[in-house]
């Protein structure tokens, strides 16, 4: 019985199945902008949730941690309050990590002061090492505060109402004068659209965007475009999607780990630079955590690869 992959069919399965998610090394590269160029062989080691796998996710117990590991950088979750002061916050409800419930933006500051960040975090013998000696939920401005001079910071903005977060945020970037520091992403198509509107914002093209002209490359050997000048690109390496299959008597569909980003991908990513080192469009390898998948981001080129654990990535980066 003969079997055939449908492309259009799988394009569009590919993209329904990917669902939107919401400081340099001398040996490595050099700070700021220059560290997005690829002269040197190995990608920034960025702390994913400033190391979730390390400590409490989005603490600065987790940004001093990382740091101390040798990241070069934090990618950092963001999330306003009601008042609509920006802090570091993933889930869409409290009792996921703290000791609190509800909607970040459903309490002031002020009552989220109290609130232990680590409640719910697990060490390496499945303790709560935190639940004795809490930590805080912290603010964007001291997380800014935290992160020195030189490393790459990521923030990826998780909520709605967009304008809410959008705003907040701004507004914090504009009093620490922050907006060459940083590099903003989100799963939100409307958070993207109103953050690309700002001239000095540093910020990735749209997932939709990225997840389709991975699926066109992948499943049409196609590169139909390219991002957008001065953005930057961040997906996963490896994705679970769901294969659509045409057989005689019918359709089946399977699941399979894909990987996404190949030297054909990356190559239509960066088709429009034209071979001037500096102008290569930054991509970011989301989900990199063991040595194996570190080796294949760095053979492909990715800019930066985002991880779990600082402490392993970083030494696997040195031993390989």
């Amino acid at each position: 019985m003969r079997r055939h992959l449908s492309v259009p069919v799988a394009v569009a399965v590919l993209a329904a199945a990917v669902p939107a998610l919401t400081g340099s090394s001398p040996a490595t590269a050099r700070s700021g902008d220059a560290a997005h160029g690829h002269a040197r062989s190995k990608p920034l080691v960025i702390a994913h949730r400033a190391g979730t796998a390390d400590a409490p996710e989005n603490t600065l117990v987790a940004i001093r941690t990382s740091l101390r590991a040798g990241a070069d950088g934090q990618w950092l979750s963001v999330q306003a309050t009601r008042d609509g002061v920006p802090v570091l916050y993933r889930p869409t409800d409290l009792s996921s990590l703290t000791d609190g419930s509800g909607a970040v933006a459903d309490h002031r500051l002020r009552e989220l002061a109290p609130l232990n960040a680590g409640y719910h975090f697990k060490d390496e013998r499945g303790e709560y090492p935190y639940r004795a000696r809490p930590v805080r939920v912290p603010t964007l401005a001291a997380a800014l505060d935290a992160v020195p001079a030189g490393k790459q910071i990521y923030l990826d903005l998780k909520q709605a109402p967009a304008r809410h977060v959008v705003d907040a945020v701004t507004r914090v970037l504009d009093e620490k004068r922050a907006w060459g520091r940083v590099r903003l992403y989100s799963t939100d198509a409307e958070v993207t659209g109103l953050l690309a509107k700002d001239p000095r914002a540093r910020v990735a093209e749209s997932r939709d965007a990225t997840r389709q002209r991975l699926a066109e490359v992948a499943l049409e050997r196609a590169c139909k475009s390219t991002p957008p000048a001065g953005s930057w690109a961040g997906f996963e390496l490896k994705r679970q999607v769901t294969l659509q299959e045409k057989f005689t008597l019918g359709t089946g569909e399977s699941a399979v780990t894909a990987q996404l980003w190949t030297r054909e991908s990356v190559d239509c990513f960066r088709s429009a630079d034209k071979g001037r080192l500096k102008s290569r469009t930054p991509i970011v390898m989301l989900g990199v955590n063991t040595p194996q998948d570190l080796r294949t981001a760095t053979r492909l080129g990715a800019t930066a690869v985002l991880v779990d654990s600082p402490r392993q990535m970083v030494r696997d980066r040195h031993d390989h």
